[in-house]
């Protein structure tokens, strides 16, 4: 299949393509070895976020408590 890149740099892919990935909005875009690769992401919203948060029962001083333990060094940390 043929693509055509308009004087926009816009490229429409063909809707074969899009109808076998689902619903994309969005691609991760990288060039190797001439070639051009299109990876499909399905970004997150912030509401499935907080669903898995709840999930697992964090609350904000366990995800506060997680970044600080992060930081440290990793000599320091304890488990």
């Amino acid at each position: 299949m043929l693509a055509k890149i308009t004087s926009k740099n816009q490229l429409t892919l063909p809707k074969s393509v899009t109808n076998s990935l689902g619903e994309v909005e969005y691609f991760d875009v990288q060039t190797r070895g001439g070639q051009i690769i299109l990876t499909p992401v399905r970004i997150q919203r912030a509401d499935a976020v907080r669903a898995k948060l709840a999930e697992l029962d964090l609350n904000e001083q366990d995800i506060a408590d997680a970044i600080a333990w992060a930081r440290q060094p990793a000599v320091k940390r304890k488990k």
